[in-house]
């Protein structure tokens, strides 16, 4: 009689790591529909709301766009520093920095919007590769975890925003509270109140997905990735490698920052960031940090905080959905390790039938 038993592989099929990421989104919805209906709200009546004010109106798709748009840049920031084994828990202050030196060259250099902007915009990637920068150079040299550097960066990055929106940049006017004036240029709209960011976002990410997927760059950043070691021994530029990867993971946070203030915005205030940064780490995950999943991924989490937003109205606090997003992470990292393992039928014993 032939026995089965369970074999852990080393690494899960593509479609089945997909699956499992499918079946854990489904969980945790369903999952939160069931607290909820332990409230005394109708879950199904909540979800055919949350739909029909984000995808029944031009008004709700432009909103949805303006959340997808951030959750774009730093999962895209996180998911870059993922390919080379690095945890890039800084996007939210990389994010702020840029949005700082976006709105100090919109505020303080004068000239035309086809100057400006650009300049905003190198400004604000730069400010994000700077702010990685120690955390970078700890890592690569001495081997410190980059997990704890650039999560303390996340708290000195919020309070200076705060501090200079609140201080010395606060609208002289006395028509905004504790923001500075309205940026003389912002960057166009493409849609409705959608702007240039949302698709500079999206090219950025098939770019991505292009050196990572067929230039030799991007090959040996995998291997450094996954087996270091192996990667030192065949002559990789680990080192050079993980620098590069961790001020491009920065640098794209930072664009991300100057297209929010200067796209969606308009003024630099305390908490633009919004958490985004860190919505981005469990976009990344999600997406098993391949760029274009970065995009179907990102979108989700905006459906999901653009449901919390639509029923704040109902009593549902942006708590719950943090806990929702919770949720769904949990839920992945369970699917992630069953869908390493298999039903194995042992080989019967020579001689038998």
């Amino acid at each position: 009689m032939s026995t089965w038993r369970l074999q852990r592989l080393p690494a899960a099929s593509p479609l089945v790591s997909l699956s499992a990421r499918l079946i854990s989104v489904v969980l945790a919805l369903v999952t939160a529909g069931i607290i909820l209906a332990a409230t005394g709200k109708n879950p199904l009546d909540l979800g055919a709301q949350v739909i029909s004010s984000t995808f029944g109106s031009s008004f709700g798709m432009a909103d949805l766009a303006l959340l997808f748009t951030p959750l774009l840049y730093t999962g895209l920031a996180v998911a870059v520093g993922l390919r080379i084994g690095v945890w890039n828990i800084g996007a939210e202050g990389q994010f702020n920095l840029g949005a700082f030196a976006a709105a100090g060259v919109a505020l303080f250099l004068p000239g035309p919007p086809a100057l400006i902007l650009p300049l905003m915009a190198v400004m604000g990637m730069a400010a994000g590769a700077l702010w990685i920068l120690i955390p970078t150079l700890a890592r690569a040299y001495a081997d410190v975890s980059e997990l704890i550097t650039t999560l303390l960066m996340n708290f000195v990055a919020a309070l200076l925003v705060t501090y200079v929106a609140t201080g010395p940049w606060l609208d002289p006017s006395g028509m905004a509270l504790a923001t500075t004036a309205r940026l003389p240029v912002e960057v166009p709209a493409v849609w409705d109140i959608v702007h240039w960011g949302l698709p500079v976002g999206l090219i950025l990410a098939v770019l991505l997905a292009v050196a990572f997927g067929f230039t030799r760059w991007g090959y040996e950043v995998r291997i450094g990735g996954s087996n270091p070691g192996n990667a030192r021994y065949a002559g990789m530029p680990v080192r050079r490698h993980l620098i590069t990867v961790m001020l491009v993971s920065g640098a794209i946070a930072g664009l991300g920052g100057m297209m929010e203030v200067a796209g969606t915005v308009h003024r630099l205030q305390g908490g633009i960031s919004n958490n985004f940064g860190y919505i981005g780490i469990m976009v990344a995950v999600l997406a098993r940090a391949a760029p274009l999943g970065v995009i179907f991924t990102a979108l989700l989490m905006a459906v999901i905080l653009n449901g919390g937003i639509i029923l704040q109205p109902q009593g549902l606090t942006t708590q719950t959905v943090l806990a929702v997003t919770g949720l769904i992470l949990f839920y992945a990292a369970i699917g992630d390790e069953f869908a390493r393992y298999r039903l194995i039928r042992n080989a019967k014993p020579a001689g038998t039938r």
